[in-house]
């Protein structure tokens, strides 16, 4: 028999450059510039002055930037809860026995996943629209019409309505990773159970919950990442309005950098969004991990 050929150290070393080079050029360098360009005013132009730390002062008092601070985190919890939390439902549902046709579920709920984020903002637009939209519709023919109103205009239920295309969109996507993750339990398990008398809220908390802990971890990681930097589809749906009732760090950024062309304080906008995103990236993760211990799953 041949021996199995190990390959060069010098192979393995250049196959490991290639991302770690994309990786510098896609973030490190971008976020470098950032930081550089956030010790400017500067408009876009060839001329720059130098400020120091001013922008990051201006920044810690701009009431809009917090406010958008506040919406992120608005978003995290209710996707965490509606994306998550309604996965992992669904997870234990298609996991029983009575469910048939399990490979159709997962391909059908993972698919609002694969559509892009402004089709999904385009969606919400059609279903909120004051004349017509499907939710002023059901309304009106169930003889409801005196609570038809601009959904989108109105300042206390926009980021409600906003967060519920997203939640949508995501479900399916963490579904496929809990699924995953319960595939690689053994059966037998949920078998002894059922035969010492465990219901299925039991088995649930009990058993599925501790067994998939790192992977629902994962998951509730990737939820809080990606609702830290939302964008698209609540910028197709309202920009930001009214007013700054649904604006959000990323769009915020966005604004001042592009529409206002102010590239100095957006730098410090965006540094200032790549901090307090990795503040509460890690601390949602010591948090599930606190909650996790003090209810006993281990």
């Amino acid at each position: 028999m041949l021996k199995a050929i190990k390959p060069k150290a010098r192979t393995i070393a250049l196959y490991l450059c290639i991302p770690v080079i994309w990786y510098v050029f896609s973030v490190f360098v971008p976020l470098v510039t950032a930081v550089f360009y956030s010790f400017f005013e500067w408009k876009g132009g060839p001329n720059k002055t130098f400020i120091g730390i001013e922008n990051y002062i201006t920044l810690l008092k701009d009431g809009t930037f917090w406010q958008s601070f506040g919406h992120n985190i608005y978003l995290v919890v209710a996707c965490i809860i509606g994306q998550v939390g309604i996965a992992f439902i669904f997870v234990l549902i298609l996991n029983s026995k009575l469910v048939k046709l399990k490979g159709i579920h997962r391909t059908f709920g993972f698919f609002p996943s694969t559509i892009s984020a402004v089709c999904i903002g385009f969606i919400g637009m059609m279903i909120y629209d004051y004349k017509r939209g499907i939710l002023n519709w059901i309304l009106e023919a169930t003889g409801n019409g005196d609570k038809v109103q601009v959904w989108l205009n109105n300042p206390k239920l926009v980021m409600f309505l906003v967060a519920i295309p997203l939640i949508w969109q995501y479900i399916g996507y963490y579904m496929v990773i809990l699924l995953s993750a319960i595939a690689s339990v053994d059966t037998e398990i949920f078998e002894s159970a059922e035969i010492d008398g465990a219901s299925a809220f039991q088995k649930a908390i009990h058993i599925t919950l501790p067994l998939i802990k790192n992977t629902l971890l994962v998951c509730i990681t990737l939820c809080v990442a990606g609702n830290m930097k939302a964008f698209d589809h609540i910028y197709t749906m309202t920009e930001g309005g009214p007013g700054t009732s649904s604006m959000v760090m990323a769009m915020y950024g966005y604004k001042i950098s592009f529409a206002q062309m102010n590239m100095g304080y957006g730098s410090a906008v965006s540094v200032g969004i790549f901090i307090v995103s990795l503040i509460v990236i890690g601390g949602s993760q010591k948090l599930v991990n606190w909650l996790m211990r003090d209810k006993g799953v281990e």
